[in-house]
């Protein structure tokens, strides 16, 4: 195990990287701890783009036309108040 500073790892990030094939390597930044880890792409299912699965969140979204609309409508009551 290879605890290294984030600044010491920056600057030899080669020989970290290569170091992580066979040994754990830490980087310390502040009073955090990551671990770099060493994985066989060859078998591993990796896509470029991170996939990202429906939630609450983009059942709750609306499109840009609706928000659109929205504002419209809540811009035309601030006015017609005043």
């Amino acid at each position: 195990m290879t605890v290294v500073s984030s600044k010491e790892f920056i600057t030899n990030q080669k020989r970290y990287f290569d170091m992580a094939v066979n040994e754990n390597i830490f980087i310390k930044r502040g009073k955090n701890k990551f671990r770099l880890v060493h994985t066989n792409t060859d078998n591993a299912n990796i896509s470029e783009q991170p996939v990202l699965e429906p939630d609450e969140d983009l059942q709750r979204a609306i499109t840009i036309d609706e928000l659109r609309e929205k504002m419209h409508k809540r811009i035309h009551e601030l006015f017609a108040n005043k």
